[in-house]
């Protein structure tokens, strides 16, 4: 348990969901999973972007998250795959989940963005299941395997204090040598071919103190500069 950096301030989640949307490129089809990166479709639209969200429940071009409002006045509520109702645009595809399988399979996706429980120096990732947490798989194992770029965004450990960026997962793996880039609260650090690269770090945090939250060691990128939302 490592409790030294308790009292400095992080991101809140809805930060790393706005750094997380500065990282999708415009005409992306992109997939949002569970928890912080369902966030990001409420930054939606982006300036001078324009993205395709995809959901595995069978949605395509899909908008933000509904507010209560809108969901009283609607008489027919789409939801994300993490449950949430969402806004129905101009255009937006429905579809049933084989053809959304299908789609993800098939390598149409440029990006999903995921949570994380654990990623490992070389990329693995494991989010589907923690120990004594009974939970189904879901789409991850397919979305990591079928998506183009993967991107994690995750607290930099766990609420004991414990590192979720560590040399070898000990949850059960999503998917090996995966994920491209992770956006925590403290850090953006980039899996690259020799190990892992600290490109960003969250105000107020030197590139030695996410180097004691983290596992593995991080090369140190010689631009490094302050997380920007």
């Amino acid at each position: 348990m490592n409790r030294s950096f308790d009292n400095k301030k992080r991101l809140n989640e809805q930060m790393i969901a706005l750094r997380a949307a500065k990282e999708l490129k415009d005409g992306w089809y992109v997939n949002l999973g569970v928890g912080i990166p369902t966030l990001i479709a409420m930054k939606m639209p982006l300036p001078d972007k324009q993205i395709v969200l995809m959901s595995e429940t069978g949605l395509l071009n899909y908008g933000r998250m509904c507010t209560p409002e809108e969901m009283k006045s609607s008489s027919w509520i789409h939801l994300d795959a993490s449950g949430a109702p969402v806004q129905t645009l101009p255009g937006m595809s429905i579809f049933n989940i084989e053809e959304a399988f299908d789609m993800i399979r098939a390598g149409k996706l440029d990006c999903t963005v995921l949570g994380g429980l654990q990623v490992s120096e070389k990329g693995d990732l494991a989010n589907w299941r923690a120990p004594k947490m009974l939970t189904s798989i879901g789409g991850a194992m397919d979305l990591v395997t079928g998506a183009r770029r993967v991107i994690v965004c995750m607290t930099h450990t766990t609420r004991d204090g414990e590192p979720k960026i560590v040399h070898e997962c000990t949850h059960p793996i999503t998917g090996k040598r995966c994920v491209k880039l992770m956006i925590t609260d403290i850090a953006v650090i980039e899996v690259i071919k020799d190990g892992l690269l600290l490109k960003e770090v969250a105000p107020g945090w030197r590139a030695e103190e996410v180097q004691q939250l983290t596992k593995p060691k991080l090369q140190v990128s010689p631009d490094l500069k302050e997380i920007e939302v």
